[in-house]
């Protein structure tokens, strides 16, 4: 799996989807009203750290990779 970051022109896939449409139907799912985008941009590092993990790390954490977005966002969210 090959990821980049850098400038918000780049697209990061990850599996089927890129990550920013990942992150963009997350919040559309809460029912926020809100631009993700400075949120994503915030927190793109640890996102993108946390989504290199295999599932095996990933559950070392007590993670899934369906909760990598609700655990990054969890004090926004409460989730």
């Amino acid at each position: 799996m090959a990821t980049s970051s850098g400038a918000d022109n780049v697209t990061i896939g990850l599996g089927r989807g890129s990550l920013r449409a990942k992150i963009d139907a997350y919040f559309a799912g809460l029912g926020q009203g809100i631009n993700a985008c400075g949120l994503r941009r915030a927190r793109m590092h640890e996102i993108l750290v946390l989504e290199s993990q295999s599932d095996e790390r990933l559950a070392e954490m007590g993670l899934t990779r369906e909760r990598i977005l609700p655990h990054v966002f969890r004090d926004l969210f409460g989730d």
